[in-house]
């Protein structure tokens, strides 16, 4: 039998210094650990302690050479944590703040989110503490390349199935891909993200912003409600928060937030047109990390330096980085209304502020379940890869929409409270968990 303190106290001595991804074991272990102790197979295949440790952790030097000629080293990493459904599949992620604990909390999330999607994913993460912010094309060609050279012999399209992630979008796919291609000599489904054309998917930049939506939908229902009139703030103005703007406006909702580390945008009008969306874009696209220029071009207010928590709504999406809504922001939306939460980034909210909501009884759905739209997708991609086809965005759109019901359904099911509260968190805990636990007892050791 299991004890929580005396497991993850065994988690702490053996991963130091990685508080994200003792932050991300201990919600599951605390979700799972009833479940894992009243199964008896559970316990003889000792479940917990495997599924905790990835399979292989690759490090590797990246060299690459800057517009001055100048030779630079960056560290890049592949976390393959759990293949017992599928090919390893996770994002590369490309930011400064890149560590090995923050990949490990990222490949270990995934394993779950994977498994809700029930496509056949397992899961992992990667990286580099490579910034491509203020870089050259030439120089992200580079290091891309240089990337690639190196993770190369370890992925492939029944290995690990590479995407992007923070820092990585369309530009670097492409350049990966490239050098992929240019070494094995061959053109295969081994990452995804891939653009139109050359095995991309349609619907894959605003995957996860829809699925969220999408997973938003299904909750307001369950629970009498729905999107119409619904005042809603956001995070982040990346491609993850553009899809979220789309398909909520779509839905009838009023975004009247987006931010950035200069600050949010307030736009009491509402982030609705076309004009406005695809100025997000040109935001992104500029890589410059601010979105005043959004209030200065629509004649919005700018609140510098503070986070869009403060505002009074209805809905609240978090979907920048991990950890961005703390206790006290909690506290805030709670005091202001907010009805829903809905983590869209990874791991989005502090456990302070997941108590806070839960305690308040106000439902909250966790990232590896509401965000989960973005890796479907990319095992759409897959699938079409592998049948050499390309279905329409029609098509994709309606596979993710009812990828994303079928989540939903699955975190109510394993979720429910005695006194009629769903506890998200739990639920999609326990959902994730129990496909992956089922396939390594049926694979043995």
């Amino acid at each position: 039998m299991y004890d929580l303190d005396s497991f993850m106290a065994e988690v702490e001595r053996k991963n130091p210094a990685q508080p994200e991804f003792i932050q991300a074991a201990r919600e599951v272990v605390a979700s799972v650990i009833d479940t894992v102790n009243s199964n008896p197979l559970y316990l003889k295949n000792k479940i917990l302690d495997r599924i905790i440790e990835p399979d292989r952790i690759i490090t590797f030097k990246v060299e690459w050479e800057d517009d001055n000629h100048e030779l630079q080293v960056n560290r890049g990493y592949r976390v393959q944590y759990n293949n017992a459904l599928g090919p390893y599949k996770g994002g590369l992620r490309f930011h400064a703040n890149v560590t090995l604990g923050t990949l490990k909390f990222l490949g270990f999330e995934q394993i779950f989110k994977n498994s809700l999607t029930t496509l056949p994913m397992g899961g992992g993460k990667g990286g580099s503490d490579f910034s491509p912010k203020g870089k050259s094309d030439q120089e992200i060609m580079r290091f891309c390349r240089a990337f690639m050279t190196e993770l190369q012999k370890y992925i492939g399209p029944d290995t690990d199935v590479p995407a992007g992630d923070l820092g990585v979008g369309g530009r670097e796919i492409g350049y990966l891909y490239g050098q992929y291609k240019k070494i094995r000599d061959e053109n295969t489904g081994v990452l995804t993200g891939k653009g139109w054309g050359w095995g991309g998917s349609l619907v894959r930049p605003e995957a996860t912003g829809f699925g969220t939506m999408y997973f938003a939908s299904e909750m307001l229902k369950e629970h009498g409600d729905s999107f119409e009139g619904k005042r809603i703030a956001i995070s982040g103005f990346g491609n993850v928060a553009w899809g979220a703007v789309t398909k909520a406006s779509q839905l009838g909702a009023k975004v009247v937030t987006i931010s950035g580390p200069d600050g949010y945008v307030l736009d009491e009008e509402g982030i609705n047109t076309p004009e406005k969306i695809a100025y997000m874009l040109e935001l992104r696209a500029s890589n410059n990390d601010i979105v005043a220029p959004y209030a200065e071009k629509f004649g919005a207010k700018f609140v510098k330096g503070r986070k869009p928590w403060e505002v009074k709504v209805d809905m609240a999406f978090p979907c920048a980085l991990q950890n961005e809504l703390t206790g006290e922001d909690a506290e805030m939306l709670i005091k202001n209304g907010v009805k829903y939460v809905v983590e869209t980034s990874n791991m989005g909210c502090c456990p302070e502020a997941i108590e806070a909501f839960q305690k308040a009884r106000i439902p909250f759905a966790p990232g590896k379940a509401a965000n989960a739209g973005g890796v479907a997708v990319s095992g759409l991609e897959m699938s079409q890869n592998a049948q050499h086809y390309n279905w329409s965005s029609e098509e994709v759109d309606q596979k993710l929409h009812g990828i994303m019901k079928n989540i939903h359904n699955a975190c109510v099911k394993e979720g429910r409270c005695a006194d009629g509260y769903i506890d998200y968190v739990k639920g999609a805990n326990i959902a994730g968990f129990k496909k992956v636990a089922d396939a390594m007892c049926q694979q043995g050791y």
